[in-house]
């Protein structure tokens, strides 16, 4: 069961601690069965109830699931090693095109805002007790919100966008609650909902965003929030329509109790509108990163919501790090005050890059998706022979399965670093991988 590897341990914490070792170092892999409480409890001289908790606080940190007499079992992708051991290892040669990394070349050169930052840091040094929200910050951040329709609330800056939704998971609930998370969705957040101990209900999406029926039937079943991304839906790219928002508000308005997390991490790289669904229930949150525009190493977001919720993320986060540094968000109010950068050139870039490289798809009879954003979706009936068969002409690209739930296979390309010139190998790579374009499904 358990091949050469002992668990070892006398106390639940030690056991616990001996599995998630093994997990982290791959000696135990996804999906492989632990012994029975019992069983495991007589070999280690200990009470089962020890183990037993052992196995409890690995369920709660996303360690392990349990499906009652069938056995608990390490999880298909651990919080302890998370989605990334399902990648394909990139040799040398090989264009990698499954990163999300934005093109260094449309990113705005940071060190002018940070000169600017470090000048104001010089005259006027941020001390302790210190406002935790740049105000000039705000005061961009909110002028940007208000013109994409997003209620007006109070705002809070955290380092990124899951940062942000990990605060607000955390601020109202608690282990054992139920997220409804997009199905193919990002791999950070389909790891990061069962590291807190909460459990996922998967929602399907397609080109203009979460299935309505699929959400209705979550917040039926018992789901207490939802996480939405609102456009460059990662890895299929796509974007809430605003039929789809509507009809979406409409399922929420039935559920007004649902917390809402909102994440826009494609502004600034998106040339579609927003569509917000943010007020529809009475706990909701709004988080938006400058990653995608400005550089990844920018580990800032700005949060909007209700009262409640933006103070419980302020509480929190007192006892924490704190603050975001203020020289890190004087730098990103000046890099939005920089009148040389358009975002909207740098988005229709993206969009043609992308639509470049779906439209070569589809000239060779190969379906894919991706309406806004960096990624391209592709749907196949072979997930492993279609990523080994790019790999081969020189393309690696990331499998669907680090995205899924339970959605059918796919792979994701990202087209952020694609020129035009290098669409039409890429394209002819996916048709030879692919072949003849039979009936797919797609959810």
């Amino acid at each position: 069961m358990l091949g050469e590897y002992p668990i070892e341990g006398r106390r639940a914490a030690d056991i616990a601690a001996s599995v998630e070792r093994a997990v982290g170092s791959g000696k135990l892999e996804p999906g492989q069965l632990l012994p029975p409480m019992r069983e495991l409890a007589a070999r280690l001289g200990v009470n089962p109830n020890t183990v037993a908790a052992a196995y409890r606080v690995l369920r709660e940190r996303g360690v392990i699931e349990t499906a009652g007499r069938r056995g608990s079992r390490v999880r298909p992708a651990p919080a302890t090693t998370g989605r990334d051991h399902i990648r394909v290892d990139v040799p040398e040669g090989v264009r990698d095109v499954s990163s999300g990394n934005p093109d260094p070349a449309l990113l705005l050169p940071p060190a002018p805002a940070f000169a600017a930052a470090a000048a104001r840091q010089d005259r006027d040094p941020v001390l302790y007790g210190d406002v935790a929200v740049d105000p000039d910050l705000a005061r961009r951040a909110r002028a940007r919100l208000d013109a994409d329709a997003v209620p007006d609330g109070p705002l809070a800056v955290l380092s990124g966008s899951l940062d942000g939704v990990e605060r607000v998971l955390a601020a109202h609930l608690k282990p054992g609650d139920t997220v409804a998370v997009e199905d193919p969705g990002w791999g950070r957040t389909l790891d990061l909902v069962p590291a807190l101990g909460l459990r996922t209900a998967p929602v399907g999406v397609d080109d203009e965003g979460p299935l309505p029926d699929d959400v209705a039937r979550a917040l039926e079943g018992g789901a207490r929030a939802l996480i939405v991304t609102d456009r460059a839906q990662n890895p299929t790219g796509a974007a809430l329509s605003a039929p789809r928002a509507r009809a979406l508000r409409a399922v929420l308005r039935d559920h007004p109790e649902t917390l809402l997390i909102e994440d826009d991490h494609g502004h600034g790289i998106v040339d579609l509108p927003l569509h917000p669904l943010a007020g529809a229930t009475r706990h909701w949150a709004f988080v938006r990163s400058v990653a995608k525009a400005y550089g990844p190493d920018l580990r800032l977001a700005v949060l909007t919501g209700d009262e409640v919720t933006v103070d419980r993320v302020h509480g929190r986060q007192r006892l924490g790090p704190g603050w975001v540094s203020l020289l890190l968000q004087r730098a990103v109010a000046e890099l939005w005050a920089d009148a040389a950068f358009d975002t909207r050139a740098v988005a229709a870039e993206y969009g043609r890059r992308r639509q470049a490289l779906i439209g070569a798809l589809a000239e060779r009879g190969v379906t894919a998706h991706g309406r806004s954003g960096l990624n391209v979706w592709v749907p196949v009936p072979d997930e492993t022979g279609a990523v080994a068969r790019l790999l081969h002409p020189g393309w690696a690209v990331a499998p669907g399965a680090r995205y899924r739930l339970s959605a059918s296979p796919g792979i994701r390309i990202t087209v952020s670093t694609l020129q035009e010139e290098e669409t039409e190998p890429l394209a002819d790579a996916v048709a030879t991988a692919l072949g003849p374009a039979p009936a797919r499904s797609y959810v």
